[in-house]
């Protein structure tokens, strides 16, 4: 194993420092309040700071003592199909429901790996689906329509 420079580290560091760094500017917007009266854009602030922290570690670590691991084939199907997943759950969660939308939602992103079949993407998804609907609809009281309007 080699010790050296870390592309992965370094990429992976500035996306951390990059998302931070939004969470930082987009919490300026708001009174952050005092230590003891903490204001809508305290925990975005602090939030967004511990992560850009953690990214410049990370990006540093990467410089000095990473490891010399090669990058490998970019997962393009697990990249789509999670989006698409993200993208589908905003758009439908008040159209179709949010039964419906987890199910679908849950088997887009269990079909992402190309290890895992489809009945085992489909219980996968079912589980997710019930626990989801228990812990947001029943435990938080969230006011979604369970299936459709």
């Amino acid at each position: 194993m080699q010790r050296g420079r870390s592309l992965a580290d370094v990429l992976a560091g500035v996306i951390f420092v990059l998302i931070g760094g939004a969470f930082v500017v987009g919490s300026l917007g708001y009174d952050r309040g005092t230590p003891l009266r903490m204001g809508p854009g305290a925990f975005p602030l602090l939030a967004g700071a511990i992560v850009a922290g953690l990214g410049l570690a990370i990006v540093v670590k990467g410089l000095v003592a990473g490891e010399a691991i090669p990058l490998g084939a970019v997962p393009w199907r697990a990249i789509a199909l999670i989006t698409v997943a993200v993208v589908f759950f905003g758009f439908f969660v008040r159209r179709l429901g949010f039964v419906p939308t987890s199910l679908v939602t849950a088997l887009l992103t269990a079909l992402a790996s190309k290890r895992v079949r489809f009945l085992t993407a489909l219980a996968v998804a079912a589980g997710l689906t019930v626990a989801a609907t228990l812990i947001f609809i029943v435990g938080l009281q969230l006011r979604i329509p369970l299936w459709g309007w």
